[in-house]
């Protein structure tokens, strides 16, 4: 299936709701230090729940390293500066999502670092700043994965 990635998360609730996210959509989720939380917070355990031990997850200590991890896969960048929106691209299972930090965002180099085609939004109304950032993951993976069937869904 895919791959979540969250580059430098802050907010520990919102890394708990991506991880019952990935649980329950056979999603792999990466997290690419520094993180604004220790793993054990308990506001991201609680809105975890028990969904940790079901969740396939790894920690990355640079970006570096998770892109090396993710050798020969192709990765979108999920910005609010990004021009093509999410629904456009004909995603594949293999296909990994990149996501900032709530504060912040993504680095503009490393957005850059990207070619435009595999830069992706969610549209929002002009005047809004940005999703919560598990629900702008939920978007994009569930958009991915009806894309390929809602394979192994009930």
């Amino acid at each position: 299936m895919f791959d979540v990635i969250l580059y430098q998360p802050e907010i520990p609730p919102n890394t708990g709701n991506v991880i019952r996210l990935c649980a329950n959509t056979g999603t792999k989720l990466h997290l690419v230090r520094p993180l604004g939380f220790v793993l054990e917070d308990k506001q991201m355990l609680r809105a975890g729940l028990d969904y940790r031990e079901f969740t396939s997850m790894a920690v990355h200590e640079t970006w570096e390293a998770c892109i090396a991890h993710m050798q020969g896969r192709r990765i979108f960048a999920v910005s609010t500066k990004a021009r093509q929106r999410y629904d456009l691209p004909a995603y594949s299972n293999l296909d990994a999502f990149l996501f900032g930090p709530e504060s912040r965002g993504l680095p503009m180099s490393l957005l850059e670092s990207f070619p435009e085609q595999y830069r992706i939004r969610v549209p929002m109304v002009a005047g809004s700043r940005s999703l919560n950032l598990s629900n702008a993951v939920a978007v994009v993976v569930y958009e991915a994965w009806r894309q390929m069937g809602f394979k192994n869904g009930l």
